[in-house]
């Protein structure tokens, strides 16, 4: 696909969803969400169920602004998940001795088993975001990663990856009142770190680097969805429904079973209470 293609292609994307913004301005009602949350989430646990029948492996990734809903959205796709066929992965700074090694290489080492899920709260996409910005790689390291990135995507989805991208698009506005919010509470003030405090000064050049990105990187293979995330709620639903319609799946749900009665007892006797330590009754 050529640059003007995916441009072409991701305008289109854009295009579509700024039809919907007037609607998405919209308060949902509290119980229509909580219904619906609820409602999505069991259809995640059947896609679930498949995703390890069939073997299928799915990488979701997860990139946006600060502040856009990234992990309020991946905490509500894996809350009713088993842990023991889904994981988060969230790196920190590559170690010196990652930094001396392929680029993808430490993200590979995540990627999903047959049977898996894996959702990546930031990806492989610093290097276009982040890294750009801030300076922390080197123009040569910067153009090998666009240039690299598509094919490394091709690869993945060739090995029977199913690999879906999320870019959280926030207004500068609300990602403000976010950041205030955060300074405010002290259960989030760990959300807001210094370099989410520079990178709030650097909104333009944050702007220009994700749109280089999104146009470079928007293959066939593997294509950039938007989620307008300014109403967190309405991103959620939007989001859990696009990644159940990406996937097609059959409901393989156990059927609901009666437990057979308890045996009856053979004689325990519990030890005397005061010889085990128990957590004070505060409530």
């Amino acid at each position: 696909m050529s640059a003007t293609d995916r441009n072409g292609t991701y305008a289109a994307v854009k295009s579509a969803d700024s039809a919907k913004e007037n609607k998405s301005k919209k308060k949902l009602n509290g119980k229509f969400y909580d219904k619906e949350l609820a409602r999505l989430q069991t259809e995640l646990v059947k896609l679930q169920y498949w995703v390890k029948h069939q073997g299928l492996k799915v990488a979701l990734i997860f990139e946006g602004r600060d502040a856009a809903g990234k992990g309020g959205a991946i905490g509500r796709v894996i809350e009713y998940l088993n842990p023991r066929g889904c994981r988060v992965v969230a790196l920190g700074t590559p170690s010196d001795v990652e930094k001396t090694q392929w680029y993808f290489q430490r993200y590979v080492a995540h990627l999903p088993a047959a049977g898996e899920i894996v959702l990546f709260d930031r990806s492989w996409y610093n290097r276009a975001g982040v890294e750009r910005v801030m300076g922390f790689c080197t123009e040569a390291q910067y153009q090998e990663f666009m240039q690299s990135c598509p094919e490394f995507e091709r690869m993945l989805v060739r090995s029977g990856i199913i690999l879906l991208k999320y870019w959280f698009s926030v207004s500068d506005e609300e990602q403000e009142r976010r950041f205030q919010a955060r300074v405010k509470d002290p259960a989030k003030r760990w959300k807001l770190s210094p370099m989410d405090i520079e990178a709030r000064d650097r909104w333009e050049e944050y702007s220009k680097a994700k749109d280089i990105m999104l146009a470079h990187t928007n293959i066939p293979e593997a294509p950039w969805f938007t989620v307008e995330a300014d109403d967190k709620k309405r991103a959620r639903l939007n989001l859990i429904q696009h990644i159940l319609s990406k996937i097609p799946y059959q409901d393989m749900t156990p059927d609901a079973f009666d437990l057979p009665p308890r045996k009856p007892g053979t004689g325990y006797h519990r030890p005397p209470l005061n010889e085990q330590f128990f957590v004070p009754q505060v409530y």
